[in-house]
């Protein structure tokens, strides 16, 4: 991966509906080369997926909470996550107390409050509620 590739993917992720024309013209390269370029990181597989990111707040889901998970039946418990509406990431952590990292978001307090009480048939929690989010997602710099 060189410079240009590195410029391209810094670009997409901030632009990701950016036309392979404009692309092109902010890394100083025709359209053709550019799409070829990123064809090829596609295909590598270092530019996964695209996607839409939607505002929780807007779709009235204001609410956002992690919650350090331990479980022994860590595979009951992410097929469970997978099927839970309000489980928007799952992480398997090591450390000291806990094996997951779970974050939540949802309508209110109370959504809250039932989804910790059903995940807590698979173990033990410690939650922590965003109050806001000054950083929400930085661009991956190669």
């Amino acid at each position: 991966m060189d410079d240009l590739d590195k410029q391209i993917l810094l670009v997409l992720q901030e632009q990701g509906r950016i036309s392979m024309t404009d692309l092109g013209k902010t890394v100083s390269l025709s359209q053709p080369a550019v799409t070829e370029r990123v064809r090829r990181l596609e295909e590598k597989g270092v530019i996964d997926h695209y996607r839409a990111v939607v505002a929780s707040e807007k779709i009235n889901k204001p609410i956002a909470a992690f919650v350090l998970f331990y479980t022994k039946g860590c595979d009951r418990f992410v097929e469970y996550c997978e099927q839970t509406r309000d489980v928007v990431e799952l992480h398997r952590i090591s450390g000291h107390q806990y094996n997951f990292l779970v974050k939540l978001v949802t309508e209110s307090l109370q959504t809250l409050e039932s989804t910790i009480n059903q995940l807590g048939a698979f173990g033990d929690s410690t939650t922590l509620i965003v109050l806001s989010s000054p950083l929400k997602q930085k661009p991956l710099a190669p």
